[in-house]
């Protein structure tokens, strides 16, 4: 707490103004009901005593905190699972009175919910390590199929062509591939910012005349008008600079969000950093307990991996909400089946020679907020430092990084992540569809101008900040 802004307060579960005070009541309670419905599955299916009785124990346990949460009582100390961070949880419990969940700041609440849930699993033996939010996660992603198997196409053909010619074709001047370079990186991260809310249709291939035809396109202008501030400029200067250096190693670190499809379009940038030769490494930094329902675990990454290394069986076999919904399994094409293939061998073979690494820290499972990284994390934030450029994805990382607290949405990023700043040593790119109140770097009048469009003109709610169709590409340079 101590390590947080004191400059603007945090929102809190009680300002009926803001998403924290819906989702208290309303989002909350759902997640955990849709946990009690998964666990209540799994144990029903389940063969031995042990894990039945343990299965029923836990649904007694999520309904009991589903109770707490809706009937407003405090929130008690987290139990002793013997995990390392149940400590610094209760501590921080404590020097906050205590509160209500309907009263309390929504940050610290949210995250203690979701170590809360993963503290009941703990105390079991058969379901220690069950995640309950994994059957919905690659539920979602075989869902997203046709954007999967339309991705997948596009990034076999980007990756042979710079691995046979080392070049985009058309583009003759070295000002023509640097620029042609730089927005082919552009799109990339584009489609990595929207995940699978996205056209997809905006990813280019290696023409540089389509290129060209692409930066005019409708749809490029569609989807760049909701991007409220777009630093991918700034980032890729940086990653160019660096590989014109010629310095051996160069590092891009990303702060994972989802699994499912967001995992696989992060897989996709990754792959073509690499593949380009923007960057020689990719450290990829999933989350170590079930959280916030989708975000990755290491064992995501596995999970998905192992779908790619045999896309027949993943898409051709009939999932039980299939079966239910009466849809029969289509099978893959021999092409589509052969891409989806081929990313499975390029990415496992980036794995294995190291160019794409899994690096998880219970710090991203922390109560807190990213200001407290240099100082109770000095390790993590160290080697953060050894990054050309660190890329925090999606709204949660958003809310860590400017400490989830009511900022005027003009005030510049780099000082609403505080430590994490100028003169940090670490260069932080944000990728980050708004599904939160706080936001910061939008030009004067620019928020106004929203609330207008939205219908919330006048008011002190920024609902518009809730839905997902806005983003923010925010970029602080801290190496300078």
């Amino acid at each position: 707490m101590e390590f947080d802004t004191f400059t603007a307060t945090q929102y809190n579960t009680n300002d009926p103004t803001s998403f924290a005070h819906t989702s208290a009541r309303e989002r909350w309670p759902i997640i955990i009901t849709q946990g009690i419905d998964d666990v209540h599955r799994s144990t029903h299916s389940a063969q031995d005593e042990a894990t039945q009785t343990e299965g029923k124990w836990i649904v007694s346990e999520l309904a009991k905190l589903k109770y707490e949460l809706q009937h407003d009582r405090e929130l008690t100390p987290i139990m002793d699972d013997g995990e390392a961070d149940v400590d610094a949880y209760n501590k921080e419990l404590a020097a906050r009175g205590t509160p209500r969940w309907h009263s309390v700041p929504w940050l610290y609440s949210e995250c203690y919910l979701y170590r809360r849930i993963s503290s009941i699993f703990k105390q079991t033996k058969q379901w220690r390590s069950y995640d309950l939010f994994a059957r919905q996660k690659m539920a979602t992603f075989k869902s997203s199929r046709p954007a999967v198997l339309e991705l997948a196409a596009r990034y076999r053909q980007i990756v042979t062509e710079l691995a046979s010619k080392h070049t985009i074709k058309g583009a003759e001047t070295d000002e023509q591939l640097e620029e042609a370079e730089k927005v082919l990186f552009t799109e990339i991260c584009e489609i990595c910012l929207w995940g699978n809310a996205t056209d997809l249709s905006l990813l280019t291939n290696l023409s540089y005349e389509d290129i060209q035809k692409l930066q005019g396109s409708e749809a490029r202008k569609a989807s760049e008008k909701n991007i409220l501030v777009n630093d991918l400029g700034k980032a890729f200067r940086i990653l160019r600079a660096a590989q014109k250096t010629g310095k051996k190693e160069r590092r891009v670190d990303i702060v994972l969000d989802n699994a499912g499809f967001e995992l696989f379009v992060d897989l996709i940038l990754a792959g073509y950093l690499v593949a380009s030769g923007l960057a020689t490494t990719v450290v990829l930094h999933p989350k170590s307990i079930p959280w916030f329902v989708s975000d990755v675990l290491p064992a995501d990454f596995v999970s998905l991996l192992s779908a790619l290394a045999a896309p027949q069986r993943f898409y051709g076999t009939q999932s039980e909400e299939d079966k239910n919904a009466g849809k029969e399994a289509v099978p893959l094409s021999e092409p589509e089946d052969s891409n989806l293939q081929f990313l499975f061998q390029n990415w496992s073979q980036m794995h294995a020679e190291g160019q794409l690494m899994l690096r998880p820290n219970d710090f991203w499972t922390a109560g807190g907020s990213y200001w407290r990284l240099p100082k109770t994390e000095p390790e993590l934030y160290q080697d953060l430092k050894e990054s050309e450029l660190v890329i925090f994805k999606g709204d949660l990382n958003y809310r860590k990084l400017t400490a989830d607290a009511a900022w005027s949405p003009i005030t510049p990023f780099v000082e609403a992540i505080g430590p994490m700043g100028p003169a940090s040593g670490v260069r932080v790119l944000a990728l980050r569809t708004c599904k939160a109140d706080v936001v910061v770097g939008l030009p004067e009048g620019e928020d106004e101008r929203i609330k207008k469009l939205s219908g919330d003109e006048g008011s002190d709610t920024r609902k518009w900040a809730w839905s997902g169709k806005w983003a923010v590409v925010q970029f602080s340079d801290g190496k300078t």
